[in-house]
């Protein structure tokens, strides 16, 4: 069996691939702070969740975007699993080519979602994730990754919002019954839900205009990926597990090296 982790700034995404599935697919919030004995506390639950036995984990693959947090996966996949992990990054044999300025920028859960667009639904393609940020992956028709993307995150910008405004709170992140708010609340879901949506929008059209192609599938995922589609129709597939499903699909490029 495969064990992924999708290292993220706000969520850690584990996935158990047991050769025909995501066995298991878990969140967990990423706290910096914790130490490798800490986390690998967390990894036994969801293997006993999985009913899986430690020695059934073959190989590790993991992406990160928190440096500090790197070193601390990967000395658990040494110290309790006695795996080598597979760490994404852009040195890493992807099965695409990064055309961008500067590739070791590239974030590696981008190129994971770049490489399960290649692979799961053809180039071109473009990924919406919703995630701490918000972040636009382009696949070309040649099959490069030319960039994207990144925007703050819609539980960001609610979050900076109500830290900023003495008189407004938290509310939750769903479009309100009409576009002009009859109260506070509505107003706020307004504001941000729909304002997101036209960001969106407005984005995946500037993109599709750049690319100059009318067979590009925009695949969203993420968490809110599922409300969003609903009232986004540039938007045709969601892939929950696409970050995951890229780190797998690498695995399987480099396993024999």
């Amino acid at each position: 069996m495969l064990l992924a982790f999708d290292i993220g700034n706000s969520n850690i995404h584990l996935g158990l691939w047991d050769g025909a599935g995501w066995r298991l697919s878990w969140r967990a919030r990423t706290v910096a702070q914790k130490m490798t004995d800490e986390y690998a506390v967390l990894v036994r639950n969801f293997l006993l969740t999985a009913e899986v036995d430690q020695d059934a984990i073959k190989a590790v693959c993991m992406s990160s975007v928190v440096p500090s947090l790197t070193p601390t996966f990967q000395g658990l996949a040494h110290r309790y699993l006695k795996l080598e992990p597979l760490t994404v990054n852009s040195r890493t044999e992807l099965g695409i080519e990064i055309a961008i300025d500067m590739p070791e920028q590239a974030g590696a859960d981008r190129l994971c979602n770049s490489v399960a667009l290649s692979r799961l639904f053809g180039a071109p393609a473009i990924s919406v994730d919703f995630g701490t940020s918000t972040n636009f992956d382009v696949l070309s028709a040649n099959n490069e990754y030319i960039g994207g993307v990144i925007a703050p995150g819609i539980r960001l910008a609610h979050d900076a919002l109500v830290s900023r405004a003495a008189q407004l709170h938290k509310v939750d992140l769903l479009p309100p019954p009409e576009p002009i708010g009859r109260n506070t609340v509505h107003a706020m879901q307004s504001g941000i839900f729909w304002g997101y949506a036209g960001m969106i929008e407005s984005l995946l059209q500037r993109i599709l205009a750049q690319l100059e192609s009318s067979t590009v599938t925009v695949v969203a995922t993420g968490g809110l990926a599922p409300v969003f589609e609903e009232h986004i129709d540039l938007i045709d597939e969601v892939a929950p597990e696409l970050t995951l499903d890229g780190l797998r699909l690498i695995h399987e490029l480099n396993r024999d090296q």
